[in-house]
């Protein structure tokens, strides 16, 4: 087991990388060893950290972290996703010491960061120490920063799968949905995913379009076929969450480019992508077009993320659209949760039974599109 504390001082900010870039040999040292220390930690699905065995703080509860928000273990930060690189640079975020999976080096001794650059990139600009973990099982990757052995200032070498979320073909019911989405997405689309079925669904479906780019915080799975048959001639995202599938097509492949979250977010880029189409799903929408995508009963399982800076990037591009897409169950007369995307910026909202373009409706004709695709009288 690797020795921590020859890093890490005790009232330290610990960060790592989050999804399938979690470097689960080192958090579970950091758990193992129960360190003096504050964690801010991204999504998760290793389950590896329990409540009660660190400081946590997080901007979401995706995947296991639900657990931990239940618990009372975890402080959300309810920020949008493109705050979070200022946020740590300004060390409003603590990150003393950096955590990360790295691939092993290609022929020049250097190692990428492999499935993940997102808010690691402004994080590493800031921390005193960087520990890796290098991992033989993860690609190596064309990262926004790259990385040789002198950076280090402890390393342990693992051979272990990543940590990827339960991962499950599209059903009908998401299918149904994705059609109804697809009269919105033109040929020559820049795409943005959120994460989760609905956004592989909408891929699912694509097989017949032209000169698609992607542009995203996430990409998963449904990617790969399209980039295959050369429909996606090209992917920029913070992070990849999937497969060995997805995994395998990223290596060394000059065609995806793992980015900063300060480039994938950042709205002056944004501005600058033609027919931008972002593709989310939510917790619940209301019959004016507010977005929750936080709580969904007592449970925060969900965060702010991405969805505001992509929703409002769509909204301002020439020929782009902003797409929710959830079941029509969970469109609701009333939120129970928060506003995460106001109703001053909806776009189209997509369910099983239709789909509602809320822009430029007042508020009488949008409780009436949206009562349409609920399925409630």
């Amino acid at each position: 087991m690797v020795n921590l504390a020859s890093v890490i001082r005790p009232g330290d900010g610990v960060l790592w990388g989050q999804a399938c870039a979690e470097p689960q040999t080192l958090v579970a040292a950091l758990v193992e060893q129960r360190m003096d220390v504050d964690c801010f930690i991204g999504s998760s699905y290793s389950g590896i950290v329990k409540p009660g065995a660190l400081r946590l703080s997080s901007y979401c509860a995706t995947g296991t972290n639900r657990g931990l928000a239940d618990a009372g273990a975890l402080e959300i930060l309810p920020v949008p996703y493109s705050q979070l690189g200022p946020l740590i640079r300004e060390r409003r975020i603590r990150c003393d010491v950096l955590l990360l999976q790295v691939s092993p080096p290609n022929a020049r001794g250097e190692h990428s960061l492999g499935l993940a650059a997102d808010y690691l990139v402004p994080a590493l600009d800031i921390c005193r120490a960087l520990v890796a973990e290098v991992n033989a099982q993860v690609p190596w990757t064309y990262t926004e920063r790259l990385l040789t052995r002198s950076d280090f200032d402890l390393v342990v070498e693992t051979n272990r799968a990543p940590a990827v979320p339960p991962l499950r073909a599209p059903g009908e019911l998401e299918l149904a949905i994705a059609r109804n989405a697809l009269p919105f997405i033109p040929d020559g689309a820049v795409l943005e995913f959120g994460i989760g079925a609905l956004p592989d669904a909408v891929c699912a479906l694509l097989g017949r379009h032209e000169g698609l780019r992607v542009h995203s915080g996430t990409v998963g799975d449904g990617v790969v076929e399209l980039a295959e048959r050369k429909i996606v001639s090209r992917i920029d995202a913070a992070m990849l969450i999937g497969s060995r599938k997805l995994f395998d097509y990223a290596r060394e492949n000059e065609r995806v480019r793992l980015r900063s979250s300060e480039y994938t977010h950042d709205a002056e880029v944004l501005a600058r992508q033609p027919r931008f189409v972002a593709i989310n799903s939510a917790v619940e929408v209301d019959f004016t077009g507010q977005v929750n995508g936080e709580l969904a009963g007592a449970s925060y399982v969900g965060a702010v993320g991405g969805a505001l800076d992509f929703v409002r990037a769509a909204n301002r591009s020439p020929g782009g659209v902003a797409l929710t897409l959830l079941p029509a169950a969970r469109v609701v007369e009333k939120l129970c949760g928060p506003v995460s995307v106001p109703r001053s910026e909806a776009g189209v909202i997509v369910t099983e039974k239709g789909a509602a373009d809320l822009r430029g409706c007042g508020l009488r004709e949008r409780r009436q599109r949206m009562r349409s695709i609920s399925g409630k009288s």
